[in-house]
């Protein structure tokens, strides 16, 4: 039977899906932060719209980066504020850790004798090699955004006293992916883009993010159903510690 803990429910517990979906948000959080700015989609729209004209540009990495928020959500509403912080914090350190090993691997210098290397080092330099302003810009939206997503999840959570989940996962994603675009953008283009620009693009991003959380508010009931029956828990965060500057459950 399923349980609700109120202060500290999961230290010193150890759960059976936890680890699975801290590793899948990590997954999701690398992928989206290494593949996706490599390419730059153009989808045409089947009506002119206002602003966005007749067709749409982004980075196909923001197809996959909202998912990370539904983990974000779904570790908070389920395991507590204290456990989505330290998965927060680990996918902060495997971002700085895959930007090293990405500046480490570019910098090395090339085998001469191998040819394909004259093909493969400048597509790697193209994918890979982020400018510093953009590097710094996407683990501060990220590290600010994951921890206002999770904050603003736990303290709806006391408010609604459980209820209403639909309008929690989408409320602070809403908060999360609010924050994160306002941060990013300004941070790695404010110069190189038109005012205008980063203003059209912060909202398209905003509105996608958003609309795709909830698209996906189904299979988050879910999710959410199966693990706090498997689990036995449904942590309330009351007497959390809220500051992000800790790794304690």
């Amino acid at each position: 039977m399923t349980t609700t803990e109120l202060q500290s429910p999961t230290h010193g517990r150890r759960f059976r899906y936890y680890d699975l979906i801290m590793a899948s948000f990590v997954t999701v959080l690398l992928c989206s932060n290494l593949i996706g700015p490599g390419k730059i989609s153009e989808l045409s729209l089947p009506v002119n719209f206002p602003l966005l004209g007749d067709s749409i540009s982004f980075g196909v990495g923001n197809l996959f980066f909202p998912i990370g928020y539904i983990f974000g959500d779904i570790l908070t509403e389920v395991y507590g504020y204290s456990r989505a912080r330290r998965v927060i914090w680990m996918g902060f350190f495997a971002l700085i850790f895959a930007t090293f090993m990405s500046m480490v691997i570019l910098a090395l210098p090339t085998d001469p004798g191998e040819p394909f290397n004259a093909t493969l080092q400048p597509a790697l330099d193209i994918v890979f090699g982020n400018t510093y302003r953009i590097v710094i810009a996407s683990m501060i939206a990220y590290w600010v955004g994951d921890f206002v997503n999770s904050y603003v999840m736990a303290k709806m959570k006391i408010l609604t006293q459980g209820r209403f989940l639909w309008m929690r996962t989408i409320g602070s994603t809403m908060a999360g992916q609010g924050v994160d675009s306002m941060i990013f953008y300004p941070l790695a283009f404010a110069g190189i883009w038109s005012a205008d620009s980063l203003i059209m693009v912060i909202v398209f991003n905003f509105f996608f993010k958003s609309g795709f959380e909830a698209l996906m508010t189904p299979l988050t009931y879910m999710a959410v159903n199966f693990l706090k029956r498997k689990e036995g828990i449904d942590v309330y965060d009351v007497g959390t510690n809220f500051t992000p500057f800790s790794l304690k459950d």
